[in-house]
């Protein structure tokens, strides 16, 4: 029998150690999950699954990569392998850095790899990664076994009776669970995919240099670094519409755009769509944020030194024109557009009045920020929003001073605009919502392990803006923003947008009580 001490391979080292026991003739089976909270079911899963061959590997998702939601997973990386290793039944366990099992299934290569009997429909697969999962194993030889005469829900088991997440989530959950169901809120989020969507505003690419500090120089004091590594993400508008092409099957985004080289190669890898309308000038410059930042630490907010902006002030007339001639043209099928205005310069007096007057409902986010500091105010540059998200500084700026009454403030603003849903971000604290003309509520922050809280705000605008133009109750509109958020803020930047299939999985492991 190996000690469990030895059970334990390192992801790097996995795939040659598995390739040795294959050709010395074992037939090694493999489960792969979470293994959060080990628990009869996965017991009968396992015996079962060991039962089919010489070897058990099981595989578990390594703690940054989860995605059930924040407050996941209970046990970390080291609790769940020594849970695993103790089981005589488990020959080696490896954590996976990656958060789908494609790779630990690539990394294993086994003869027989074993699912719960829920999975023989792969339409039960919210990740809408199990086909993926089958092809891979049928690409190396192996067979998918379907196993575990009992089945039990770890994430059922740690919601009800483990003190998992801060109090003020568990009173908010407790609210939504006697209403909504999680095939409830899936059917609601796979809704989102019959909406026609416009996103206008500033396309910004938001450029990270990751860079190590050495010190000051001798002379001057200066801030001394070394380059380590730099990449370019979507941002602003552009960042937008790649959260709801992950929701939405007809997304369309209008914008501008400068005419140099690498813009154009930036927008051909972003935008497969030949529909956008996005228009290049040469008297434009493409927005760029090029932000200096340190590596990032585990368990630790990313560290950001300084940041270089280039950007214009102002629209060539003739492009203003030209986007309300785009927007006429696009305008007539659209269900929802979603103002990105983030006072960079496309959303000028005459592309405002436009929208305000033919927008079929209209989604806003009004922001501020260093470049408009002072400027770009909600209830001076708009007089109509179907919904809208603010955050504090932009609430205080609207508001001309700085303590304030959160709720009656939002109440103001909500009936000057017109709005039948709106939000106040207040960072770590809450969400404060509202719909109609008394409706209200207070989403508690979701996550409070953040990597960056750039893109996060943008995150909830987009998915909370699907939920109001859908109809949906307060808090479940409130819940599925809060929950992108807190997806954004395990994010560097926009890197990547929010995923469907990981905010599905979230919310429905987040309500399965």
């Amino acid at each position: 029998m190996i000690q469990p001490d030895k059970k334990i391979v390192p992801f790097q080292e996995a795939r040659l150690h598995f390739q040795k026991l294959s050709e010395e003739g074992k037939v090694i089976v493999q489960c792969h999950g979470t293994f959060d909270l080990l628990h009869p079911g996965h017991i009968y899963h396992l015996e079962e699954a060991r039962a089919l061959g010489d070897l058990l590997v099981v595989t578990i998702t390594g703690e940054t990569f989860v995605n059930k939601g924040p407050g996941r997973p209970y046990f970390g990386d080291a609790l769940r392998c020594k849970s695993l290793t103790a089981m005589e039944f488990v020959d080696y366990v490896v954590v996976v850095p990656h958060p789908a099992a494609v790779e630990a299934i690539e990394c294993v290569r086994p003869s027989i790899y074993c699912k719960g009997h829920e999975y023989k429909e792969t339409s039960s697969d919210v990740t809408g990664n199990i086909e993926d999962d089958l092809l891979t194993v049928e690409k190396h030889g192996g067979e998918v076994k379907y196993v575990g005469s009992v089945v039990f829900s770890s994430s059922k088991f740690l919601n009800n009776h483990f003190d998992s997440r801060p109090e003020p989530v568990k009173q908010f959950l407790g609210k939504l669970h006697g209403v909504l169901s999680p095939d409830e809120f899936r059917s609601h989020i796979e809704n989102f995919s019959k909406l026609k969507c416009l996103v206008l505003g500033d396309i910004i690419f938001d450029r990270y240099t990751t860079v190590r500090v050495q010190g000051l120089t001798s002379k001057n004091r200066i801030l001394s670094t070394q380059r380590l590594e730099e990449e370019t993400h979507a941002g602003g508008s552009l960042a937008t519409f790649k959260h709801l092409r992950q929701f939405c099957d007809s997304v369309r985004l209008v914008s501008v755009a400068g005419t140099d080289p690498w813009t154009s190669s930036q927008l051909d890898f972003h935008l497969d769509d030949k529909e956008n309308l996005i228009l290049r000038h040469d008297k434009v410059t493409t927005i760029i944020k090029q932000r200096f930042v340190e590596p990032i630490t585990p368990g630790h907010e990313m560290s950001k030194l300084f940041s270089v902006n280039y950007i214009d002030d102002e629209l060539p007339v003739d492009v203003e024109d030209s986007i309300i001639d785009s927007l006429s043209h696009c305008l007539k099928d659209i269900d929802l557009v979603l103002v990105m205005d983030f006072g960079h310069g496309l959303m000028t007096d005459r592309v405002r009045d436009y929208i305000q007057e033919k927008a079929p409902f209209m989604a806003l986010n009004c922001q501020t920020n260093s470049n408009n500091f002072g400027f770009n105010i909600i209830d001076r540059q708009y007089q109509r929003a179907d919904s809208f998200s603010l955050d504090r500084a932009e609430m205080s700026l609207a508001c001309g001073r700085k303590q304030l009454n959160y709720s009656e403030e939002l109440a103001r603003l909500h009936q000057k605009l017109g709005a039948s849903y709106s939000w106040l971000t207040l960072g770590e604290n809450a969400t404060l919502g509202r719909k109609g003309s008394d409706e209200t509520t207070s989403c508690p922050a979701l996550e409070n392990q953040i990597i960056d809280t750039i893109g996060a705000g943008d995150a909830f605008c987009s998915v909370a803006s699907l939920a109001a133009c859908s109809g949906m109750s307060l808090d479940e509109a409130t819940f599925i923003g809060q929950l992108a958020g807190a997806l954004a803020v395990k994010i560097p930047g926009n890197k990547e947008p929010i995923s469907k299939s990981a905010l599905l999985k979230a919310g429905m492991t987040m309500l399965n009580v």
